[in-house]
This record gives C-alpha cells, sequence and structure tokens, in this order.
C-alpha cells in the first residue's frame, strides 16, 4: 500500500496554510488600509448619486404636476360655456 504517496500534497497544503495563518497579522491590516479609503469613495459616490437623482427625480415631478395643471386648465376653459356679450344701450 502507499500510504505516504499523498504527502508531498499534504506537506504543501500544510505549509500554505501555516504560511497564511503567519502572515495574516500583517497582511490584513495592510489590505484594510487600502481597501477603506475605496469603500469611503464607492459610498459617497453612491450617496451623491442618490442625492442627484432625488433632486432630479423632484424637478420632473414638479414639471409633470405644472403641465398636468395645465391640461386640467385647458380642458375647464373650453367646458366653459360662452360669454354671451351685454346689449349696450343706445
Amino acid at each position: 500500500m502507499n500510504l505516504f504517496g499523498n504527502g508531498l500534497r499534504f506537506g504543501g497544503a500544510v505549509a500554505i496554510g501555516a504560511a497564511v495563518v503567519l502572515l495574516a497579522p500583517i497582511v490584513l491590516p495592510v489590505i484594510a488600509g487600502i481597501l477603506k479609503p475605496v469603500a469611503k469613495g464607492v459610498i459617497k459616490g453612491g450617496i451623491l448619486a442618490y442625492e442627484g437623482a432625488m433632486v432630479a427625480l423632484a424637478e420632473t415631478k414638479e414639471t409633470i404636476e405644472d403641465i398636468a395643471a395645465e391640461a386640467k386648465a385647458e380642458i375647464a376653459e373650453s367646458h366653459k360655456p360662452p360669454v354671451k356679450a351685454k346689449k349696450q344701450a343706445a
């Protein structure tokens, strides 16, 4: 039987695992220091995009409300009975 045929693969995996465990306390703070400003920038961009979209949406809503009010006024004007002219005294 070949009990130790995979010994090199297992030993390599153990070495890689040990290296990760030993280097993680050194590497993770560096990566976190790099990624934190990037994450903040992405979040800031998202907030600014959201606020800009809300302003644009509010302006669009106001425009649509103005157009609807004008249309209602035109409909009301077209349904008014014609005004009769008063006879002038001669």
